[in-house]
Parts: structure tokens; sequence; C-alpha cells
């Protein structure tokens, strides 16, 4: 299985930008596709984005298409998502998940890091 661990949120004014990232370990982390979500209160977990196992292709929900980009690096075991033009509704706590070989099952999921976005 793979631990992985969130770190790099925080409170920016709307507007700004952030970037949160996810460390892993454990199983070999180029094997793992890689996807962020969030949760904001009261709702749903959504997915955000995801990265396939040596990034060639990613894929964006529409909501932050165009601002956020995910991005890994296999030799440091980390996956990054940088979000530009943050908008007060981004604000939630950020997951990430990994899937083994591009599944479709999770072997494993972070504890999140909050996001807050200022109005």
């Amino acid at each position: 299985q793979v631990q992985l661990v969130e770190s790099g949120g925080g409170l920016v004014p709307a507007g700004g930008s952030l970037s949160v990232s996810c460390a892993a370990s454990g199983r070999t982390f180029s094997g793992y596709a890689m996807d962020w979500f969030r949760q904001a209160p009261g709702k749903e977990r959504e997915f955000v984005a995801s990265i396939t196992r040596f990034g060639s292709r990613t894929t964006y929900a529409d909501s932050v298409k165009g601002r956020f980009a995910i991005s890994r690096d296999n030799a440091k075991n980390t996956v990054w998502l940088q979000m530009n033009s943050l908008k007060p509704e981004d604000t939630a706590v950020y997951y990430c998940a990994a899937r083994w070989m591009n599944g479709v099952e999770y072997d494993g999921w972070g504890q999140g890091t909050q996001v807050t976005v200022s109005s």
C-alpha cells in the first residue's frame, strides 16, 4: 500500500495562488496514477484533477480547468496541485489519492489539507 501526506494548505485571498503537495511512501510511486479531490463543508467530496503514472495525461474538473495544474515528480515521490485565480468557492479540504496502475480503485488517501480562500 501507499501512504500519502498532503501539505501546503492555508489562507489566501481571492485571486491569489497556492500550491499543495502530496508526498508518498511505501509502494513504488510511479506505479500510481494520482488524483486530487476536495470536500467543502456540507458538501460531498468532488474530483479536482488527475495525472497518469508518468504524467503523460492530466484531467481536470470543469470548475478548475484553466486555473489549476497537477504535476508530479516520480523521483521525489510527490504530486502537486498548483491553484491559481482562486475563488471563495475553492475553499475546501484537499485530498490526494492513489490508484495502482491507472486503475479505478484507490489504494490510499491522504489526511487532507485545508485551503481557505477569503473574499
